[in-house]
């Protein structure tokens, strides 16, 4: 195991071998569109589902955030892990399009409140150092898992898609397991009796909404430019099968795109995290972002194989270097009383960036050209890397003021 993720304490290990073990049942979502044609779901009433699934994603990490923070991490956990366990289920014994985008609405919403949590238990665990490392760690269990997901789901899906959804069910309970027998909550951080008056008056402001986050014009300015940067990383799973899908190739071509991303990201990210850990961590990922940025635009100039490979291999190199950052940035602007509303604006932010590439990003595809969404995608990648890089001066003051507090 690479230096870089040494010394990490054992809650850390437990989130990233539960992660890898729910990953792995990742498997309804990618294979939903089949699913819904064997079931005679086609055409506009597909897109009611598919919205609905992308809505519940919008929802979720708002409520997680909340919960992590107002009721406790693990249980916030094990609502999210049982309850989608539950909608996966409910979905698959759905009779109609309304209940299946009801229950798609479900599987999304609960499935989507895990995350924040788990950041904010992952930022309890380790100082600030060492945050970018654990959530690093987190990215690659969900890389790990996806990559092999890939692989058995088009096999279960041959023999039956009832064997998607009981796997998927089934993983998620037993991440739940791993929750809750093996993972204890963290002291809630409470004000000492010693503290001065003015930080007693700020949690009591703050209370249990979003208000601390929203007053708070440092996270105000770098979310949205984080964003962005999801926004284009976004396209890579919309746009791109389109992209190969009008060059003529089959849907086998974008199979093994998705298979290079996959080694290269588990291959490299442990040593490029090991590598890059001490470097600056804005500029890291401002460079990171601009290789992304760099190889989505790559896809406009690709019309065969080996170009698609190209931009792949830069985009995801631009994944490697990124990973664990803007979550570890966050974690530590976040006071420690509101670390799960910090996650969960964090979380909302990465919902609000898919679902914009599934709706802005694929209407801009159809109807201004593909040209156009990829040179925008460049241009605003690049700009967002620029903006972040510009407020890293006020995120290293920030942060070096806490640390000393």
């Amino acid at each position: 195991m690479p230096s870089s993720f040494r010394g990490l304490p054992p809650v850390v290990w437990t989130i990233f071998a539960g992660t890898i073990v729910n990953r792995l049942g990742y498997l309804v979502t990618p294979f939903l569109v089949f699913f819904l044609a064997s079931r005679g779901v086609t055409g506009t009433d597909t897109s009611y589902v598919l919205g609905a699934l992308g809505a519940g994603n919008l929802i979720g990490p708002a409520v997680g955030g909340i919960l992590a923070d107002r009721i406790g991490r693990r249980p916030t956990m094990l609502i999210g892990l049982i309850g989608a366990a539950a909608a996966q289920g409910a979905l698959f014994l759905a009779p109609g399009v309304w209940t299946m985008a009801a229950a798609s609405l479900l599987i999304s919403t609960a499935g989507s409140t895990v995350s924040p949590a788990a950041y904010a238990l992952l930022a309890d665990a380790v100082d600030s150092e060492r945050r970018q490392r654990a959530y690093a760690l987190f990215g690659w269990g969900v890389n790990i898992g996806t990559a092999v997901a890939g692989v058995l789901g088009g096999y279960l899906a041959a023999h039956g898609y009832w064997l998607l959804f009981a796997v998927d069910a089934g993983s998620m309970l037993l991440y739940a397991g791993v929750v809750a027998t093996r993972l204890k909550e963290p002291t809630r951080a409470k004000t000492p009796k010693t503290a001065d008056r003015q930080t007693k008056d700020r949690q009591t402001k703050d209370g249990i909404g979003y208000g601390v986050v929203l007053r708070d014009r440092l996270a105000l300015l770098l979310l949205p430019l984080f964003g962005i940067q999801l926004f284009v990383y976004s396209l890579t799973e919309v746009a791109l099968p389109l992209a190969v899908r009008d060059s003529g190739l089959s849907p086998a071509v974008y199979g093994a795109m998705a298979a290079v991303n996959a080694v290269l990201v588990v291959g490299l990210q442990p040593f490029a995290t090991a590598r890059l850990a001490k470097l600056p961590q804005l500029a890291v990922q401002s460079a990171g972002s601009v290789l992304i940025a760099a190889g989505v635009a790559l896809t406009g100039l690709a019309d065969g194989i080996a170009g698609y490979t190209v931009s792949v291999v830069v985009w995801s190199l631009g994944e490697v270097v990124v990973a664990g950052i803007a979550a570890g940035v966050v974690a530590n602007l976040a006071p420690s009383h509101a670390r799960g509303r910090y996650q969960g604006a964090f979380s909302w932010t990465w919902g609000v960036a898919r679902f914009a590439a599934l709706t802005v990003g694929v209407a801009a595809y159809t109807t201004l050209g593909p040209a156009a969404l990829w040179w925008t995608a460049l241009a605003a990648g690049t700009a967002a890397a620029a903006g972040t890089l510009a407020l890293a001066p006020r995120v290293n003051r920030r942060t070096a003021h806490d640390l000393a507090a």
